[in-house]
């Protein structure tokens, strides 16, 4: 860290009379856009993603590096995309030695830093914990505060992950009638109780942040932190978790820092994860490094307007590597990037021969196991063979082609694939030379004919779920 000493303020200076803002980073487990009734949805109920938005910033278009939860977090910890991050690239890996993480940047700086339940993970960490040293409660995290001192606590959830207490949601209240069913899933009454017990867990993680920002306000500091939540990529069902379409890599976001920002704004221009650690370092008046991907997002939040702001923000790229192996045989991994703008999502497959969520004969995982068992996978399971089921397995389940391009205006679920459409040839090659021209740019070994690397490193199950 020596490198970074030019970079650091004393701790002399966070005793002084202006104290840098704290910053706390709320992530939960799964949790994907648009499930907050900020974002319209009728049954999820979610007070307190409401009050920070409505005291603060509202992302429309916020997307995760990957969506898996390893490589995610690992994006936000750096400020790097997954692909730079060697093991960091998949799913229960180690993180990788000599890279920085925000939260050691900035204890580095006089903060005082930790973490509470899911940080980086699932994987092994390194001695000195990415995140932040553990703490059992938040309790203890700021008891163990030095008075005075400007702090950054990553306040992570195992809400929404599965498995999930079957009918939890419909006893809580929710009305199965109210649900909206993505229209590649069967509508049927298991599907929607399967949705109505991971809107359950979404509010406990909603009713956990409010508690703690209630801590915050009694402390008498929320008004100096930032206080940033989200989830770490879309929901664990078919076709989202471990899928570059929207409902893996969108993911609810919103932003408060009491009188610092302008309330009530909602903010269109595309942001990523890697944008994260950037924008937490810019707030301390830390530099960001060159190895950074992303950028700082202090300039959205600090301006007084809303909608489109930065023409520099007009698309967004994320991709996978190997989420579980789940192939037919070995350490294989469904690699696929893609690139978002408001009209269009291109998606490039390097392997359409692989399954996308896994092959239904599986070697070292079981069946499909890229998604997460649950009901709604077990009803497209159970119904793949019939007539009226089929379509929901292909759209969930059947291997991709090389190249799919989805017009948003008329396909927001992005269903219907216009890749070989002649009419858009033209936005075919545009967004795919764009995203291969920035993969390039940023690192990427499949842009370098150096994928196998990401599929030598082994599935390590230790550490943190």
């Amino acid at each position: 860290m020596s490198c970074w000493l030019v970079l650091m303020f004393s701790a002399a200076s966070l005793a002084a009379e202006t104290k840098p803002p704290n910053i706390v980073f709320c992530i939960a487990d799964d949790w994907g856009w648009p499930h907050a009734s900020v974002y319209g949805d009728k049954v999820v109920k979610t007070p307190t993603f409401n009050r920070i938005a409505e005291q603060g910033v509202l992302f429309e278009h916020a997307f995760v590096a990957s969506p898996s939860c390893t490589p995610s977090r690992n994006a936000a910890l750096t400020g790097q995309y997954h692909w730079r991050l060697g093991p960091g690239a998949n799913l229960w890996s180690q993180f990788p030695e000599g890279i920085d993480t925000y939260p050691r940047m900035l204890e580095q700086a006089g903060y005082y830093v930790g973490s509470y339940r899911k940080a980086f993970g699932p994987g092994r960490d390194l001695p000195s914990p990415v995140a932040g040293d553990k703490v059992r409660s938040v309790d203890e995290f700021f008891k163990k505060r030095p008075a005075g001192q400007a702090f950054c606590f990553w306040f992570g959830s195992s809400d929404p992950h599965r498995s999930y207490k079957k009918g939890s949601g419909v006893a809580s209240g929710m009305k199965l009638e109210e649900v909206q069913v993505p229209p590649y899933y069967p509508d049927t009454e298991t599907v929607r109780s399967d949705i109505c017990d991971y809107y359950f867990e979404v509010q406990r993680f909603d009713r956990e942040v409010g508690e703690l920002l209630e801590k915050l306000e009694a402390m008498g500091e929320l008004s100096n932190t930032l206080v940033v939540m989200t989830g770490d990529h879309g929901w664990p069902f078919p076709r989202g978790k471990s899928n570059l379409y929207d409902a893996g890599t969108r993911v609810p976001l919103a932003m408060m820092w009491g009188d610092q920002l302008k309330h009530g704004r909602t903010i269109k221009d595309f942001v990523s994860f890697v944008d994260l650690a950037p924008t937490f370092l810019d707030l301390a008046g830390l530099k960001r490094p060159d190895s950074m991907s992303g950028h700082s997002l202090l300039p959205l939040l600090k301006s007084e307007q809303q909608g489109w702001l930065d023409s520099s923000r007009g698309s967004v790229i994320f991709g996978k590597e190997r989420h579980t192996p789940c192939q037919e045989t070995g350490q294989l991994a469904a690699a696929c990037r893609a690139i978002r703008t408001v009209d269009f999502l291109y998606i490039h497959n390097f392997f359409p021969d692989r399954w996308p969520a896994g092959a239904p004969k599986a070697e070292h995982r079981s069946n499909w196991g890229d998604c997460d068992d649950g009901p709604t996978k077990n009803e497209i399971l159970k119904h793949r063979n019939d007539p009226q089921g089929k379509q929901f397995y292909q759209l969930s389940f059947g291997k991709r082609p090389q190249d799919e391009l989805y017009q948003l205006s008329t396909d927001p679920h992005q269903m219907h694939n216009l890749a070989e459409n002649p009419e858009y040839a033209e936005t075919l090659v545009r967004l795919k030379t764009q995203l291969m021209q920035e993969l390039t740019a940023s690192g990427d070994l499949r842009m370098q004919g150096k994928g196998h690397i990401y599929e030598s490193y082994g599935y390590k199950q230790y550490g943190n779920r």
